[in-house]
């Protein structure tokens, strides 16, 4: 006889489908105001894929809270947008954002893949992953049309082989900053440069349509935040004779008129800072050369201290949206 077993969501797949559910709302009120300024013809097959997944996705992690009985996450919706605002970007900015987008999208929906286990999610995720891998290939491959993908430095192709001969002091030698930088150490710098890029120009159009002077000091010292580590790092390649400055060709519009909720902008910054903590993380992970991870050491507190004030300005708001959580068995065993 073949018994059925009926599994519920574990935590992770509770987790993974929560905080695609909170971005991926998040992501279509972006889609939705670029949808309607969009005036390029090869730019708006993109916004309109990029707004298709999103919503795809929402659909199918609202059918699967509610056949298991679990509260669906509010995000955000059109509360959060203002059609008749003015466009905040010029038409380039979109292509960037889907770029940038669906590479942090790959990260984690890898993440997630490999991290759960019931059939149905794990098909899920791995159609979320391919999908985001086609829209990612279509905004590389618009952007190198148009010529505003920058590629990282280039190096002369080894003519041999090498390997790391035991000498004493060699883990010295191997982490002194003398050493020349490896590709590994080059890679995740440039990304996390150009991450940084697109932060700062993010930052620059909500800054100048945000009213609340709290949160526009807030943006204000993320955008300082951004140049910080944009200044660090390029420094280091520049020392190396390795270019790392990442030309922004997409601009800012003039318009002073916010698109998006005080809450949205907040909760974007929060989401994205997140992101920031991880990609310095891994840069530390496989860097070796010292005076690389001194800057990583120093630049990961002050990241996380940037977002803690965020937190607590959602909090102070009533703008935070919970993730679930475990029980307190203690404060449930109180009598």
């Amino acid at each position: 006889m073949n018994v059925e077993h009926t599994v519920g969501l574990s935590s992770t797949e509770i987790a993974g489908l929560w905080a695609t559910y909170m971005n991926d709302t998040l992501s279509i009120c972006f889609s939705k105001h670029f949808l309607h300024h969009a005036e390029s013809a090869d730019i708006k097959p993109i916004i309109k894929k990029t707004l298709e997944l999103s919503e795809t996705h929402i659909r199918e992690i609202r059918g699967i809270f509610e056949k298991e009985g679990f509260p669906v996450p509010k995000g955000f919706t059109d509360e959060d947008i203002d059609l008749s605002a003015p466009p905040l970007f010029y038409d380039l900015y979109p292509l960037s954002y889907a770029y940038g987008m669906s590479r942090m999208g790959l990260v984690n929906y890898a993440s997630f893949t490999s991290k759960v286990a019931r059939e149905d999610i794990r098909i899920f995720f791995s159609k979320c992953l391919q999908s985001t891998q086609e829209l990612y290939n279509d905004s590389i491959s618009l952007m190198l049309e148009k010529g505003i993908y920058d590629r990282p430095p280039m190096i002369p192709y080894p003519d041999h082989i090498e390997y790391i001969h035991k000498k004493d002091g060699i883990l010295a030698q191997w982490m002194e900053q003398k050493r020349p930088l490896n590709v590994v150490e080059i890679s995740e710098m440039f990304f996390n440069i150009e991450r940084n890029y697109f932060g700062l120009v993010l930052l620059t159009a909500l800054i100048q349509v945000t009213k609340d002077k709290v949160i526009q000091q807030y943006l204000i010292k993320g955008k300082e935040l951004a140049q910080k580590q944009i200044r660090i790092l390029n420094d280091i390649l520049i020392k190396e004779d390795l270019s790392g400055t990442v030309v922004i060709n997409s601009e800012v519009s003039t318009s002073t008129v916010s698109p998006f909720s005080e809450r949205l902008i907040l909760n974007l910054v929060a989401m994205l800072n997140t992101q920031g903590v991880y990609f310095i993380g891994r840069a530390l992970s496989v860097s070796s050369r010292i005076d690389l991870n001194s800057e990583y050491l120093k630049l990961i507190p002050e990241i996380q201290q940037y977002g803690k004030e965020g937190t607590d300005i959602l909090i102070s708001r009533g703008w935070l949206e919970e993730p679930p959580h475990a029980p307190n068995r203690k404060e449930l065993a109180r009598i």
